[in-house]
């Protein structure tokens, strides 16, 4: 059995990881998602362990405690992580491990999982993300602001990324994944 890896994917609110996510997953389903760690309570249909773990903010912080996490943050009034020894066993079995994250938690991983690829989706302008976020529906005008203002500190963060992916076209995206996903190591 090959060795795994951990491929982790991040990038601006509304620039698409989710649907990037989906693709992927659809294409590759030998690949793992790596569910998180929550204080939130589950939205209608969320089910415990398949969308996230729900824990009380004691159980959080006790994981946090105990070295549990690959990385968490705090958002919104709810604390976010990920189970290091589900993505840790995971990798040991050969296998592809996919998480979805914010900023914060991806430059945590650079620390905590050094051999991961990380990779930022970003959109390919401010005002492409401005259509999508207001074509969610989602979001008062006051929430796109604060996203917007967010998303521009985080495309400054990109070049601290293995890989910058722009979202423009969904096919072309997947494809310069892929291609690092695949690509020979050079050094």
């Amino acid at each position: 059995m090959g060795t795994g890896k951990l491929i982790v994917l991040t990038g601006p609110s509304g620039v698409g990881k989710g649907t990037l996510l989906k693709a992927l997953l659809h294409r590759h389903p030998d690949f793992y998602l790596s569910t998180s760690v929550t204080t939130r309570s589950p939205r209608l249909g969320e089910i415990d362990g398949q969308h996230y773990f729900f824990q009380t903010r004691p159980q959080f912080q006790s994981m946090v405690e105990q070295g549990d996490l690959l990385e968490w943050a705090e958002f919104a009034g709810n604390c976010y992580g990920t189970p290091r020894r589900a993505v840790a066993d995971q990798v040991a079995a050969g296998k592809t491990v996919i998480l979805e994250i914010e900023l914060e938690g991806a430059r945590q991983i650079k620390h905590t999982f050094p051999s991961a690829m990380r990779i930022f989706v970003a959109p390919p302008s401010l005002e492409t993300l401005e259509q999508r976020l207001r074509g969610r529906g989602q979001d008062s005008e006051e929430a796109i602001a604060r996203r917007l203002a967010h998303a521009q500190i985080e495309l400054d963060a990109a070049d601290e990324f293995d890989v910058q992916v722009v979202n423009g076209d969904l096919d072309i995206a997947l494809q310069h994944i892929e291609n690092a996903l695949y690509a020979p190591l050079v050094g």
